[in-house]
């Protein structure tokens, strides 16, 4: 793909995309703080059974 053809999908996508409405925003904001909180929760489990284990 050529810069040319590169600013022509960027074109073709600004005529296409649309300003979310509120609730759209406000719902994928959920879904993003959502998956922050599911992945330092994981993140936390993971290091805390790593540090009990290295206590042992």
């Amino acid at each position: 793909m050529g810069f040319i053809e590169f600013l022509k999908s960027v074109a073709m996508l600004m005529k296409v995309a649309k300003k979310p409405s509120k609730a759209e925003f406000t719902v994928a904001l959920k879904i993003t703080f959502l998956g922050v909180i599911v992945l330092g929760m994981i993140a936390f489990i993971i290091r805390f059974v790593a540090i009990a284990l290295q206590t042992v």
